[in-house]
């Protein structure tokens, strides 16, 4: 079985020319980079970690704004052996302490030989080091080498086995970085090649993607499978895109772009922020699937997105669902391509009360949860209750797979990995329910919210505050916090608002106290209303329902 390095060398034999990566920042010129460049660039790298004195299964952390130096650092890597890692770079939306007690804990655990960032970050880097720890070296993107031909003689990654690991991925959410995901070689091949039949992938195809490259759907799917394949990318940077979302389309557009992926929250923020007058000349109709990850997957978002957007070419059936996750390399779940993802009609008391997908009685209120696809062709899924015993149809429990793709460990933590996996079946944590082969997400097993022996789900419920006039979607976040008294967890929920006046907040709280406690196992009483941008978002955009709750509880204290 050939390697990762192998698969760059024969892309650069069979068509050194061709466009492997478009990189685009905004207010410049794109950048066409050749499988060439590519490997000139990455090649630097390699060198570079050699000089430094890294040796071949050294993990390296790649701390990197979007740019050339982040491709070239991590390709530069798997040229020469070493095992990139590459970690969020520090935003303004992250919060400073975080960052910093979440790179501690990374190095800590890991144990990486070298870090590469930039001059301007050095001092934010060596801040994180402790005395005696495994980083032998900082290498900045100022401190390379001249430039040398290639030699891929010099590279000792294309005598190492399959088996090995070639690199790491780490959680993007705002606890976990010490949770890094080992991948082998084979790994990494395995998911490609069944993940490149689940969505009939094509030579001509030429994914765009603004996704980071930190997070398992921009590493995998917006950046390694593309290169990989041969098929062009055009990356843009996350942080243009949040600013300009029209840019994902007009980019779409320009390159004939076939495919893309999105987590669920996006559809919804393209859907409201994109503007007509910037859409002008745009033509959606060559792209062929638009996949919907990360998350559990909404119709109404779907909706929203499709409406937005189909006067431009855009086709229903594009608009696929997967199920992802690092510790799979990446995809679990796949729509068929061509096909619109199953909708499943269900009792929304009988969901959120009784965990079961049943269908709706008379005149009860119903809920419409979108399938994520079917299981890949090399991935086997059960949902499993509480005992490890399988669910029929319809019963919601925990998500377990197993593949030919799973991860080699948790790296350096085998205490988290023998948690994980059970008799060869990893345990993903999420919980869901299948339905004819098909795989319904409902959240994260760790979210879960016990009040009076009831298992609630915070989803359910911001699903519930989002029906509330006056709350948008994305801006409330559900978690519990401990009532000793009773013995128990309450509910809080947490909304954004714009409205300063006090009496319209108070009608808003009273209508979303109501609306919950109609329907759902709760009794709501903890309604905490705040400002726009008041809710902590994970790095990947995600609501961070533990650094909400912590947010909280520290105004509550105040």
């Amino acid at each position: 079985m050939p390697t990762l390095p192998h698969l760059i060398q024969q892309n650069l034999r069979s068509n050194p020319e061709k466009t492997a990566i478009v990189l685009q920042h905004a207010g410049q010129d794109d950048i066409l980079i050749s499988y060439r460049d590519l490997v000139s660039g990455s090649y630097r790298y390699a060198r570079a970690y050699q000089r430094a004195g890294i040796r071949p299964g050294e993990v390296v952390i790649l701390i990197l704004q979007h740019g050339a130096d982040l491709v070239f650092s991590f390709w530069g890597a798997i040229l020469y052996g070493a095992l990139p890692s590459i970690m969020p770079f520090l935003t303004e939306k992250l919060s400073p302490e975080r960052y910093r007690a979440d790179l501690s804990a990374l190095l800590s655990v890991t144990q990486p030989a070298a870090i590469v960032s930039t001059p301007e970050f050095e001092p934010e880097v060596r801040a994180a080091l402790s005395p005696g720890g495994s980083v032998r070296t900082v290498l900045l993107t100022s401190q390379l080498g001249a430039d040398e031909a290639p030699d891929f003689d010099q590279l000792p990654s294309l005598t190492r086995d399959p088996e090995e690991i070639v690199l790491l991925q780490h959680s993007s959410g705002t606890t976990g970085l010490q949770k890094g995901v080992a991948l082998s070689h084979r790994a990494v091949l395995n998911q490609l090649a069944a993940y490149r039949q689940s969505i009939d992938l094509r030579e001509m195809d030429v994914v765009v993607s603004w996704l980071p490259l930190y997070h398992d759907m921009g590493l995998i799917a917006g950046f390694l499978m593309p290169v990989l394949s041969a098929n062009t990318l055009v990356l843009m940077s996350p942080f243009d895109w949040v600013r300009a979302p029209y840019k994902l389309m007009q980019s779409i557009s320009k390159y004939h772009g076939t495919l893309a992926w999105l987590p669920n929250f996006s559809y919804n923020f393209c859907a409201h922020k994109v503007r007509e007058r910037d859409m002008a000349g745009v033509d959606l109709s060559g792209l062929r699937v638009l996949t919907n990850c990360s998350e559990p997957v909404k119709w109404e978002s779907h909706q929203a997105f499709y409406e937005k957007f189909k006067n431009y070419g855009l086709h229903e059936e594009t608009l696929n669902c997967s199920y992802a996750m690092a510790e799979n390399v990446f995809g679990v779940t796949q729509t068929p391509p061509g096909t619109l993802p199953k909708v499943d009609e269900i009792d929304r008391e009988a969901y959120i009360n009784q965990r079961v997908a049943r269908e709706p009685l008379a005149g009860k209120a119903v809920l419409k949860m979108m399938s994520s696809g079917r299981a890949l062709p090399n991935t086997r899924i059960r949902i499993l209750d509480e005992k490890g015993k399988e669910l029929p149809d319809r019963v919601i429990g925990e998500i377990a797979l197993q593949s030919d793709c799973m991860l080699t460990a948790y790296y350096n933590r085998p205490d988290a990995t023998e948690k994980a996996l059970r008799d060869g079946w990893y345990l993903t944590g999420d919980y869901g329910y299948s339905l004819d082969g098909e795989i319904f997400v409902s959240g994260r097993k760790k979210d879960m919210i016990i009040v009076g022996g009831k298992n609630v789900y915070p989803q359910d419920l911001e699903s519930l505050a989002y029906e509330v006039p006056g709350i948008h979607a994305g801006r409330a976040v559900a978690f519990g916090i401990e009532d000793e008294k009773a013995g128990t967890e309450e509910v809080v929920i947490v909304a954004e608002v714009d409205s300063d006046d006090e009496m319209e907040r108070q009608h808003i709280a009273d209508a979303l106290r109501r609306h919950v406690s109609q329907n759902s196992a709760i009794a709501l009483r903890h309604v905490h209303l705040v400002g726009p941008k008041w809710i902590v978002k994970t790095s990947s955009g995600k609501t961070a329902r533990s650094a909400n709750r912590e947010k909280f509880l520290q105004e509550l204290t105040a």
